[in-house]
C-alpha cells in the first residue's frame, strides 16, 4: 500500500470514528455495535442515524450490557479512547416532541461538521484547547491577585539555583501540573529525550509551512526542544514552560475555558509529535516506507479474535495508550484480563455457529514504552456530573506480559480455564468457610467453634440457685447475715477506712474484731465502685438441673463437635490458601516470564473529578531510587511512598497513568556515549549546537541576575552597617555608656560583635539604665554581692567578685535543675539557666556571668563600683584563644531566638484564646518554625513542639471553617472574604503541614480539602462554581515546596518580668497539647 493510500485509509477511518464519537455523545448510547448499525442503516447520514437510535431507544428499554467494540471498523484509531465526557449541554432524549429534537440534533451536527470542514479542527482538539485556555487564563489572572508573592518566584535567585546535577523542575504557570507530570515522564525516557533534542524540521517547510498541522506542530517542537535543553543544562532549579503551553493554546483558537480530561492531552500530544516526526521521516526516506520513531517507540499491535452475531472475525489493530477499567478489580493483571476478553467467548473455542458475540485481544507486537491509561473517572448519569473512582488498585514494579501475547495464546487459554475452575472451587470453599465463621439464623452471627465453647462453659457452670430472682431477700443484706440489721447511714463506716482484705471476699484473712465492730462492718456490694462481685453472686448463668451423667455426655459431645468444627475450619482455610497460591504461581514458570516490562513512571492525580493536582513518580536507574516530580519540586522518594499515593484509597490520590518500559531494551534509559572518546555525554554535551547556545544565553542571564542580587545585598549590608555605626556614635554618652545594643531584647537582627567589651555584651545583660526590662538583673547581681560580702572576711573587690559569681551560679544552677510546671520556665528569667540546661561550654558560662557583673549600672556605691571595675578588667584580659567569640555570640544569638520564639508563641496563643484566628495564625506559624529550628540543636533549646503544633493546626482548621461558612453563605462580600482567607492565609501554610508528614497534620489537611471538595457535588450559582473551580487546584496542590511567604509579624516589646508573667498565664490557660484528637 502506498503512502497516499495509507493516508486516505486513515483519514476515512478517523472520520468514521469521529461520527461514532458524535453519536455516542449526542444519544448517550455506549453500545458500539448499535452505533455502527445505525451508521450502516443511514449510509453515514448522522441525522438519520440519530433518528434510528432515538426510535430504537423509545421501543426497547436500555439495558446495562457489556460494551463490545468492533475493532474491524476502527482500525486506524491508535488510541482506544475511554472516559471522554460529553459536553455539558446535554440533550434530553426522553421528551415527547421527537421531530423538534431530531431537527435540533441534526442542526448541531451540521454545525460541528461545517466547523471541521472549515478549520480542520476536531471536537477533541477543541476540548484540548479548552484545557490550555484555562491554564493560560489562570496564569494571566494570577498576575492580578492582591498577594502575588504567595505564588511568585522567590526574589532571591539563590533559592532558585540548581544544586549540582539535580533534576530540573517545571514551574506551574497556572493549573499546568498535568503538563509537568506528562513532560517529565517523557523527558526521563532518554531515548525520547534524544529524539526531541536532535529533531530538525524538514527542509521544505523551513520557509513556508504547507498546512495548519505544520503551522501548529513545528513551532511546538521547537519550544519542546528549548524546554528539554533547559531541563538538561540549566543552572536554574526549575524552568518556565509557558512558551510551549502558549504554542499549544494558539494552535486551536478556542475562546472557551472548560477543563477536560487530562488523558486527552496526552493522546493529542503524542499525535502532534507523531505528525512532526512523520514529516521528517517522509523527507528522509526516498523510495522506502517511512519509519516514524514515535510510532516505533509508543505504538504496538494486537490481534482481535472474536465472534459477532455468530460470525467469526480476526483483525490486527494498532494501539498507543491502552485503556483499563479500574472499577471492580484489585490489581493490574485483573484489569488486563478483563480488557483482553470482552463478552461471551465460549463460542470462540467451539465449532458451533453460535449467535453469541465476544472477542479476545492478543498482543502481537508490544511497544518499547507500554502505557496503561487507568480509567478512574466515570460519568454519573443520575447526578449529571463526572465522579472519580477512589478504589485501590495494585500494580507491580515488574510486569510480565507473556500471558497476553498471541504466541502464547493456547497455553494462556489453558491456564485461564484452569484458573476459572480453581476460582469456582474457591468460591464454594469460601461459602462453606463462611458458614462456619458466621453461624446462626438471626441478625447476629458468631463463629461456630465459639458457639460450642460458650455452650460447654454454660453446661459446666455449677448451679447456685433455682431462679435468678428467688434468692434475693430484700430484708437481709446480700452478704448472707440475715439476722443482722443494716446500720443507719450515720454509723456506716467510710469505704476508705475499711482495709482491702475486708472487702475482698474469700481472700480475706480472719481478723479479730469486737462484736460491735462486726455489727457495723457489714459487707455491702457497690456495683459502681467495687471491682469484684461478692462470692455468692454467680459470674455466669448456669443450668438449674443437670445430672452428672447428663453433664458428662454433653461435655463429651461438645468437646468432640468443637474439635470437628476447628479441624474443618483449618482444612477449609488451608485449601483456600493453597488455591490462592496456585493461582498466584500459575504464570511463574520461566516460559511465561520472557517479556518483562519495568515500571518507569506513575502519573498521580489527587482530588475529585472536577479539580485536582497532578504529579509523577519516575524511576532513576542510575541512582536506583524513585524520584517525585511535583512541579518545581523534585525530591527523592521511595516505593512505599509511591504505593501510598498511587494505589488509591488514601487521601483521594491515585495513579491514572502507568508507563512501563521493555526491560530487555536498555537503550530506552541508557546515556549516550561520545563516539570518539567513549565517554558518557552529560549536561551541555548532550545538546546540538543551536540548543547549546540557547541554554548558554539563559544561564548567562541567570548568572547576571545572581550577580545583581549579590551586589544589591552587599549595598544593603553596607548601608545597615553605616546606619548602626552612626546610631551608636550618636547614642553613646562620652563617659558612662558603652552599650550599643537595642533596647528591645527580641530583635533577631543583631550586629556581629566587635572587639570592644561593650559591643560583646549581650543586650539582656547590660542596659543604659537600671529601670525597665533588666532592673531585676541588677537586683540579682547586687544581692549576690551583698551575700558574698556577708560571708567573706576578705573584702577585697577581686575576692568578692569571685564569691558573688559562685553564689549567683549556684542560685541559677538550682533553677536549671528544678522540676517546674509548664507555666514556670526559668530559662526566661536568666540566660545562664538556658545555657546550663543546654550544656553550654564552661568558658561561655564564665564570660556571661562576668559580663553581668561588669555592668556599669552597678556603680551606685563604692563596693559595687569596685567589683564592676574588676570584672571589666578581667573581661579585657581574656585572650581571643581562651574564648571563641564566634561561639559565644552564637550561644547568645540562640538565646535571643529563644526569647523571640517565646514572644511569638505567647502572642499567638493569647490571640487564639480570644478566637482572633486571623491575627494568631502568623504568630503560631513563625513560632512553630523558629521553635523547630531551635529543637534541632537540642531538646531544651525550645518549647513543647506538640503544643505549638496543636494550636497551629487548630488555628488553620478554625480559619478553614470560617472561610467555608462564608462561602456557603453565597453572599458576594462574604464569599470573597472567605476565599481571601484561604488564598492568603490557609493555602500558603499547607506545605508547612505536609513537609514533616506528621499524621495529625496530614489528617487536618485532608479534613480541609474534603470540606471544599464536598461542594463539587452541590448545586450552586455559576459564579460560585467558577470561583470554586479556580480555587481547588491551589488547595489540592501537594507540593511541599515552601514558596515566598508573609513577613514575620511585628513583635511586642516585653520586659523579662512581663514576658514571664504572660507566659505563665497563657500556659496555665491552655495547658499541654491534648494527647488525642487531630
Amino acid at each position: 500500500m502506498t503512502v497516499e493510500q495509507n493516508v486516505l485509509q486513515q483519514h476515512s477511518q478517523k472520520h468514521q470514528q469521529t461520527l461514532l464519537n458524535q453519536l455516542r455523545e449526542v444519544t448517550g448510547t455506549t453500545d458500539i455495535q448499535l452505533l455502527q448499525q445505525a451508521l450502516q442503516v443511514s449510509n453515514g447520514d448522522v441525522a438519520e442515524a440519530v433518528a434510528f437510535l432515538t426510535e430504537k431507544n423509545s421501543k426497547v428499554p436500555q439495558q446495562d450490557e457489556t460494551t463490545y467494540y468492533q475493532t474491524s471498523q476502527v482500525a486506524s484509531d491508535r488510541y482506544i479512547s475511554v472516559g471522554s465526557q460529553a459536553d455539558t449541554n446535554v440533550i434530553d432524549l426522553t421528551g415527547d416532541d421527537k421531530d423538534d429534537l431530531q431537527r435540533a440534533i441534526a442542526l448541531s451536527l451540521e454545525e460541528s461538521s461545517r466547523a471541521f470542514r472549515e478549520t480542520g479542527i476536531t471536537d477533541e482538539e477543541q476540548a484540548i484547547s479548552r484545557v490550555l485556555e484555562a491554564s493560560i487564563a489562570e496564569n494571566k489572572a494570577s498576575l492580578k491577585r492582591t498577594h502575588t508573592e504567595v505564588w511568585s518566584d522567590s526574589p532571591n535567585p539563590h533559592d532558585r539555583k540548581r544544586i549540582d546535577s539535580c533534576p530540573v523542575g517545571l514551574k506551574n504557570v497556572g493549573n499546568t501540573c498535568w503538563f509537568s507530570a506528562v513532560i517529565q515522564s517523557l523527558f526521563n525516557l532518554l531515548e525520547f529525550q534524544r529524539l526531541v533534542l536532535n529533531y530538525s524540521p524538514p527542509a521544505r517547510v523551513l520557509d513556508l509551512p504547507r498546512n495548519q498541522k505544520e503551522h501548529r506542530n513545528l513551532p511546538f517542537m521547537q519550544e519542546l526542544r528549548n524546554l528539554f535543553s533547559l531541563m538538561v543544562g540549566s543552572k536554574r532549579k526549575y524552568v518556565d514552560p509557558s512558551r510551549a503551553v502558549e504554542i499549544l493554546k494558539d494552535a486551536f483558537k478556542s475562546s472557551e475555558s472548560q477543563q477536560q480530561d487530562v488523558s486527552e492531552f496526552t493522546h493529542k500530544l503524542l499525535d502532534w509529535l507523531e505528525d512532526a516526526f512523520q514529516m521528517k521521516a517522509e523527507e528522509d526516506s526516498v523510495g522506502e516506507k517511512p519509519k516514524n520513531p514515535m510510532v516505533e517507540l509508543f505504538y504496538g499491535r494486537f490481534l482481535a479474535v472474536g465472534v459477532l452475531e455468530g460470525k467469526k472475525f480476526e483483525n490486527t489493530e494498532m494501539f498507543g495508550q491502552y485503556p483499563l477499567q479500574v472499577n471492580g478489580f484489585k490489581d493490574l493483571h485483573e484489569c488486563l484480563e478483563a480488557a483482553m476478553v470482552e463478552g461471551e467467548i465460549e463460542s470462540l473455542h467451539s465449532a458451533e455457529n453460535s449467535a453469541r458475540s465476544g472477542q479476545e485481544h492478543w498482543f502481537t507486537e508490544l511497544p518499547p514504552v507500554l502505557t496503561f491509561e487507568l480509567s478512574r473517572f466515570e460519568f454519573n448519569q443520575a447526578l449529571g456530573r463526572p465522579e472519580k473512582i477512589h478504589n485501590k488498585l495494585e500494580f507491580p514494579s515488574m510486569l510480565y506480559m507473556d500471558r497476553y501475547m498471541d504466541r502464547n495464546r493456547e497455553i494462556t487459554r489453558i491456564k485461564r480455564e484452569e484458573i476459572r475452575r480453581l476460582k469456582e472451587h474457591l468460591t464454594v470453599l469460601q461459602q462453606r468457610l463462611e458458614r462456619y465463621l458466621s453461624y446462626g439464623s438471626g441478625p447476629k452471627r458468631f463463629p461456630l467453634a465459639d458457639v460450642l465453647q460458650y455452650a460447654m462453659e454454660f453446661a459446666s457452670s455449677k448451679p447456685v440457685c433455682t431462679s435468678p430472682v428467688e434468692d434475693i431477700d430484700t430484708s437481709a443484706p446480700p452478704g448472707g447475715t440475715t439476722g443482722q440489721q443494716l446500720p443507719p447511714p450515720s454509723s456506716t463506716a467510710e469505704p476508705d477506712s475499711v482495709p482491702p482484705q475486708e472487702s475482698s471476699g474469700p481472700a480475706s484473712a480472719p481478723v479479730a474484731v469486737p462484736p460491735a465492730a462486726q455489727q457495723q462492718r457489714v459487707p455491702v456490694h457497690k456495683p459502681f465502685t467495687q471491682s469484684r462481685l461478692p462470692p455468692d453472686l454467680p459470674m455466669h448463668p448456669a443450668p438449674r438441673h443437670i445430672t452428672e451423667e447428663e453433664l458428662r455426655v454433653l461435655e463429651g459431645c461438645l468437646h468432640r463437635w468443637r474439635s470437628e468444627v476447628e479441624n474443618d475450619t483449618r482444612d477449609l482455610q488451608g485449601s483456600i490458601t493453597r488455591i490462592h497460591r496456585t493461582i498466584e504461581l500459575m504464570y511463574s514458570d520461566k516460559s511465561m516470564m520472557q517479556v518483562p516490562y519495568r515500571l518507569h513512571a506513575v502519573l498521580v492525580h489527587e482530588g475529585q473529578a472536577n479539580a485536582g493536582h497532578y504529579w509523577a513518580y519516575i524511576y532513576d536507574p542510575h541512582q536506583r531510587c524513585w524520584m517525585k516530580y511535583n512541579d518545581i519540586s523534585v525530591t527523592k522518594s521511595s516505593w512505599e511512598e509511591l504505593v501510598r499515593d498511587s494505589f488509591g484509597g488514601y487521601r483521594n490520590a491515585s495513579a491514572y497513568c502507568l508507563m512501563y518500559i521493555n526491560d530487555k531494551k536498555p537503550f530506552l534509559i541508557e546515556e549516550e556515549f561520545d563516539k570518539e572518546t567513549g565517554q558518557i555525554l552529560s549536561g551541555m554535551d548532550k545538546l546540538p549546537p543551536d540548543l547549546k547556545q540557547y541554554v548558554k544565553e539563559d544561564n548567562e542571564q541567570f548568572d547576571k541576575e545572581i550577580e545583581e542580587w549579590d551586589a544589591m545585598q552587599a549595598r544593603k549590608a553596607q548601608q545597615e552597617k553605616l546606619a548602626l555605626a552612626a546610631a551608636a556614635a550618636s547614642a553613646a554618652p562620652s563617659s558612662t555608656s558603652t552599650s550599643t545594643s537595642s533596647p528591645q531584647p527580641m530583635s533577631i537582627e543583631s550586629s556581629p560583635p566587635d572587639n570592644t567589651v561593650a559591643q560583646q555584651d549581650p543586650e539582656y545583660l547590660e542596659q543604659p539604665s537600671p529601670t525597665g526590662d533588666f532592673k531585676h538583673l541588677q537586683e540579682d547581681t547586687e544581692r549576690a554581692i551583698s551575700r558574698a560580702a556577708a560571708e567573706q572576711e576578705d573584702r577585697s573587690p577581686e575576692v568578692l567578685l569571685n564569691a558573688a559569681i559562685k553564689l549567683e551560679y549556684a542560685r541559677l544552677l538550682r533553677f536549671a535543675q528544678e522540676d517546674t510546671p509548664p507555666e514556670l520556665d526559668y530559662r526566661l528569667h536568666h540566660v545562664i539557666v538556658y545555657f546550663i540546661q543546654n550544656e553550654a561550654p564552661k568558658k561561655i558560662l564564665e564570660r556571661t556571668l562576668l559580663t553581668q557583673f561588669a555592668d556599669r549600672n552597678l556603680a551606685f556605691d563604692e563596693r559595687c563600683k569596685s567589683i564592676m571595675q574588676v570584672a571589666r578588667v578581667k573581661l579585657d584580659l581574656i585572650k581571643p584563644e581562651e574564648v571563641n567569640m564566634d561561639e559565644y555570640e552564637m550561644w547568645h544569638q540562640d538565646y535571643r531566638n529563644f526569647r523571640e520564639t517565646t514572644v511569638l508563641m505567647v502572642t499567638g496563643l493569647e490571640l487564639f484564646q480570644k478566637s482572633n484566628y486571623v491575627e494568631a495564625l502568623m504568630y503560631l506559624i513563625y513560632s512553630y518554625q523558629y521553635n523547630r529550628e531551635l529543637l534541632l540543636k537540642g531538646l531544651y533549646r525550645g518549647h513543647d513542639e506538640e503544643l505549638l503544633g496543636y494550636h497551629r493546626r487548630e488555628c488553620l482548621l478554625k480559619l478553614n471553617e470560617q472561610a467555608a461558612a462564608m462561602f456557603e453563605s453565597g453572599e458576594e462580600p462574604e464569599v470573597g472574604t472567605g476565599l481571601g482567607i484561604m488564598n492568603e492565609l490557609v493555602v500558603p501554610c499547607i506545605p508547612l503541614l505536609l513537609a514533616q508528614e506528621a499524621e495529625k497534620d496530614l489528617l487536618a489537611v485532608e479534613d480541609m480539602r474534603n470540606r471544599w471538595c464536598s461542594y463539587l457535588g452541590q448545586e450552586m450559582e455559576a459564579n460560585l462554581q467558577e470561583k470554586l473551580t479556580d480555587f481547588l487546584p491551589k488547595l489540592l496542590d501537594c507540593s511541599t515546596e515552601i514558596k515566598s511567604f508573609h513577613d514575620p509579624p511585628k513583635l511586642p516589646s516585653y520586659s523579662t518580668l512581663e514576658l514571664c508573667e504572660r507566659f505563665g498565664r497563657i500556659m496555665a490557660a491552655v495547658g499541654r497539647a491534648p494527647g488525642e484528637g487531630r
